[in-house]
């Protein structure tokens, strides 16, 4: 429609007339004259509001659902830090827990054998010389580390010191081929030579040939001169197999050690030996026999037979 003087008058008509129908209709109020009109109007055009809402409003709502997501996003990787840092303080304090005890059962290896140790701990595994089986403590010559001193742990020998820096020693494992330490026999006293077989048991050869072994017996080890490379006593471990050929001037039997070589931890080097031989007494106190039960039958009485003195026979 083209800007004209009859379209501006019409449009200045039909405003004037839509602000009396406003005033009518508010003038009115319930019973405005208009109240049927409104009606129609809203059911005409009700359905079409409520569409578009139901339109509308999952739009709102994902538009919600991205407004909160990042402050989701953020809850989660939250808790899941709490969650991690959790979990690593339960783990630490298992670690915790176990050298204590690892601490606590070489305190009382060494108790028991009258053993000066320093406390030590496994840092590295294999050094660079060779294929030894060895390990790299954490004390050295400013710890008083010396070579060929004897290191044991809660359970046992575990080995010898090979090489001393200022803060850190080398220790040739008692599994390894090349380590030989003496060993006695629990109770018998034989004594024999223990020779390591890497992941193998333990390879003893007795020096009497005739002498009475049977699998289950322990061995400690004797000892050597001015207590270097070996202290006595410390337990090596207990006899698995036993060479049935006889004859031979010595004897062999396999021993599986009482030291978990794989699994090292907490170690001790013992820096003084004792003054007197434990002998046997680092041992762990060996199983208890099972006392057998008898059961003794208590005899029956019949009493329709009976002597003639009036006493009853016992059958």
């Amino acid at each position: 429609m083209r800007d004209t003087r009859e379209s501006r008058l019409l449009l200045v008509l039909l405003v004037a007339i839509a602000f009396a129908l406003i005033t009518v209709d508010i003038r009115g109020g319930e019973d405005s004259p208009l109240d049927g009109a409104r009606s129609t109007a809203a059911t005409v055009f009700g359905p079409v509001e409520n569409g578009v809402a139901a339109v509308v409003d999952p739009v709102e709502g994902a538009v919600d659902a991205v407004r909160d997501s990042g402050d989701r996003s953020s809850r989660i990787s939250r808790l899941e830090r709490e969650n991690a840092e959790l979990k690593q303080q339960l783990g630490s304090k298992d670690v915790t827990r176990e050298r204590a005890r690892e601490l606590d059962k070489l305190l009382k290896l060494a108790g028991a054998g009258q053993y000066r140790v320093k406390g030590a701990q496994v840092i590295a595994i294999g050094a660079a010389q060779g294929f030894s089986w060895t390990v790299t403590i954490d004390s050295g010559a400013n710890d008083g580390i010396q070579r060929d001193m004897t290191v044991v742990n809660g359970d046992g020998l575990v080995g010898r010191v090979t090489t001393v820096g200022p803060s850190t020693s080398t220790v040739l494992l008692a599994c390894d081929p090349d380590f030989t330490v003496g060993t006695r026999l629990e109770k018998s006293s034989e004594l024999g030579f223990a020779t390591g077989q890497g992941n193998r048991p333990i390879r003893v050869q007795l020096l009497n040939g005739k002498a009475h072994v049977k699998k289950g017996a322990r061995l400690v080890t004797f000892g050597s001169q001015a207590d270097k490379p070996f202290v006595p006593g410390v337990p090596v471990g207990t006899v698995a197999k036993v060479d049935r050929a006889g004859g031979g001037l010595t004897r062999t039997v396999e021993v599986t050690p009482f030291v978990g070589f794989t699994k090292l931890d907490i170690v001790g080097v013992v820096v003084q030996g004792p003054r007197k031989d434990p002998r046997d007494s680092v041992l762990p106190a060996g199983p208890k026999p099972v006392p057998t039960v008898t059961v003794t039958a208590t005899p029956s009485v019949d009493p329709s037979q009976s002597s003639g003195n009036g006493q009853e026979q016992v059958r």
